[in-house]
């Protein structure tokens, strides 16, 4: 369709009435996305649908593996071989995939539970000092310019690079901040009485932390607020757009005429790491923290707020008020990229990769050797994207790596109800982006991805590339609002409330390749409730945990597959957790709870060591449920909550999960 077909019908957001438990976290953390009607109105058909169309036609074929049968679900006809055209053996791909721990139980304490054998230690907390000579904290004296230097608020990806070559036990951790939330951080604070102070530390409590950490001969982690390494990034810091969207006529604005210079990345939920040592981290609910958008049909699209922001920025700076800086929220949601061994280097936003509420970034190369970027929409409703390089990566010279991100092709996924799928190009001049230019699809990606047809899905968060078997990984952590009537058996629910991690695999194994297969690989719920249908990958329901709202992956040596939940609590009355699961040999599907976490509080940001011996872990929003006032949990220390990050390391000193 036209650019302006593309923009009809869409209506201004409006609100509908919030829910039970931990409602500030949706209000603060994501504008309430969840309880708002879907910003979707492409008409695109959705992954239900599709995936309703092919399981109901497609039976059960019970197969032998690894000498027992394949339990199908009671009502319906789900198994192996359901998914895909080239159905997954254990037998087949049993090279691996060994997890050496025995699953730990939920609970609700207010501690970190993690399984027998292992340890975890905080290694830093909201508010410690990051750049050398930064004050302690102090919870009733906070200054924006303290805490610009201190440890930003809610931790969410981790990211560990070595200061040497193959290094485990020293190194840099980078941090993201995704969001803030005043009830949680300021006492006494009255949300419709924001003071400017309080804003000022809230925008420098954005952004990222780059910290030297160290392990010790006990096997604990530490971080040194001494080290030369260490800086911070945050709502203020100065940075530049790249590629097609910068210094079109979309990105300039009274401040920055270039189009081009930008102060601030915000709402950074997961990230990524580039072959050439780089940090991608992601902007995600970026809509938030403007306001006054009237019945701009694109701003709508992204869930800007016609009227007035719930955080009052607006009210003490001209940035964030569409009134007065129309094109700034436009100059926000890209993948930015992040030198932690440089802290003088300018942050670049990468306008090539698109503009939309990224959840993570995974990076691979193509066979090729051009750069290959896995990045989600956490929408309900919205897309999976993949952006490949015009350039190739050189091995020789990281400094020529540096400009990879900012020209190539992206791409939006369809879905094929016979379990294929392709990629569609996102490219200016083709039908039906005829009347686009590419600074256009750069800046408004939503719209365009919608003209060409790619398929809703049930918010996409953390994709991942897992090396051992070349498979990659996307985790849809729920859509509460999906239809019942587009729900067949044992599919994705209507209303999905658990979510479902797919399994996709690249023609020919190629990262570039322009089409795909796709598997269901797990279901996610209780497998005890016999009123919920639940899939994982075939294995036996009597030997699984409970799972909801997968939210960021990682992978191990041996492939196996680590996901961090944000959700639990309202789906499950359990605390979030950290989890495993193998995706190959007999045990392939099995899922085990690694660690739990604290009441209110989101697991995140799952990130090994190079040699798998240490599993950094972020703990966020701790007892977010009750504010400072009556807060739910006091970890870690007893005293009132702190976002922090952990380590979690074997007390053998062997591989995580062996």
């Amino acid at each position: 369709m036209s650019r302006n077909n593309a923009l009809r019908g869409f209506a201004p957001l409006n609100w509908i009435p919030r829910r039970a438990r931990s409602t500030y976290h949706c209000e603060i953390s994501c504008d309430d996305a969840c309880f708002r009607p879907a910003p979707n109105h492409s008409g695109n058909e959705p992954f239900a649908a599709i995936l309703n169309r092919r399981i109901s036609r497609r039976s059960l074929v019970r197969a032998t593996i690894a000498g027992a049968p394949l339990l199908a679900l009671s009502t319906s006809p789900l198994g192996s071989q359901i998914f895909g055209s080239a159905p997954l053996s254990r037998q087949a791909e049993a090279a691996s995939s060994t997890i050496g721990l025995q699953s730990i139980p939920h609970d609700n304490e207010d501690s970190i539970n993690i399984a027998e054998g292992y340890t975890s230690n905080v290694v830093i907390r909201w508010g410690d000092a990051v750049v050398p000579g930064a004050p302690a904290f102090n919870l009733n004296g906070q200054t924006a310019e303290s805490a610009a230097k201190q440890f930003g608020f809610n931790c969410d990806y981790n990211g560990f690079f070595p200061l040497l070559p193959g290094q485990s036990r020293r190194g840099l951790l980078g941090v993201n901040h995704e969001y803030t939330s005043g009830v949680d951080m300021f006492p006494g604070y009255d949300a419709d009485n924001v003071t400017a102070e309080q804003a000022a530390i809230e925008i420098v409590s954005h952004g990222l932390s780059v910290v030297e950490v160290t392990r010790g001969e006990d096997g604990s982690w530490s971080y040194d607020a001494s080290s030369s390494h260490n800086f911070r990034i945050t709502g203020e810091t100065p940075m530049r757009l790249t590629g097609p969207g910068a210094g079109s006529l979309y990105t300039i604005t009274i401040a920055d005429p270039t189009g081009v210079d930008v102060l601030g990345m915000f709402n950074n939920c997961s990230g990524g790491r580039t072959p050439w040592g780089t940090i991608l981290t992601a902007e995600e609910n970026f809509n938030q923290y403007f306001a006054n958008a009237g019945e701009d049909t694109r701003a709508a699209r992204y869930g800007i707020p016609e009227a007035g922001s719930r955080r009052h920025w607006e009210d003490f700076y001209d940035r964030f008020d569409m009134n007065i800086e129309p094109n700034e929220p436009n100059r926000h949601g890209y993948l930015v990229e992040i030198d932690p061994y440089d802290p003088s280097f300018t942050p670049r936003k990468h306008t090539a990769m698109g503009r939309f509420k990224h959840e993570a970034a995974s990076v691979t190369l193509s066979d090729d050797g051009r750069a290959v970027v896995y990045s989600g929409d956490d929408q309900r409703f919205d897309y999976v994207y993949k952006f490949i390089s015009n350039d190739r990566y050189n091995i020789f010279s990281r400094s020529a790596n540096l400009d990879l991100l900012s020209s190539g092709t992206l791409f939006a996924a369809r879905f094929n109800d016979d379990g294929s799928g392709e990629w569609l190009p996102l490219v200016a001049g083709s039908p039906p982006l005829h009347t686009w230019t590419n600074a256009g699809i750069a800046t408004f990606t939503r719209l365009a991805a919608d003209a060409v047809g790619a398929t809703p899905m049930d918010r996409p968060e953390d994709i991942e590339v897992n090396p051992i078997n070349h498979r990659v990984y996307i985790a849809l952590t729920n859509n509460t609002q999906r239809a019942e009537d587009a729900v067949n058996g044992a599919n994705p629910r209507g209303p999905n409330t658990h979510g479902h991690i797919l399994e996709l695999t690249e023609n020919g194994g190629d990262a570039a390749s322009r089409r795909f297969t796709w598997d269901i690989f797990i279901l996610c719920g209780d497998p005890s409730d016999s009123e919920q249908e639940t899939y994982f990958a075939g294995f036996d329901k009597s030997e699984l945990d409970s799972i909801s709202a997968p939210d960021n992956l990682a992978v191990d040596v041996n492939g196996n597959l680590w996901i961090s939940t944000d959700g639990q609590p309202s789906k499950l009355g359990q605390a979030d957790a950290i989890y495993v699961v193998p995706t190959a040999g007999p045990e392939r599907g099995r899922i085990r709870r690694f660690m739990t976490g604290v009441p209110d509080g989101e697991m995140a940001g799952p990130e090994f060591t190079p040699d798998f011996g240490t599993l950094f872990v972020s703990v966020q929003h701790p007892g977010e449920a009750g504010g400072l006032d009556e807060p739910t949990s006091t970890w870690p220390d007893g005293e009132f909550p702190r976002p922090s990050v952990v380590a979690a390391y074997k007390d053998d000193g062997g591989v995580v999960g062996t």
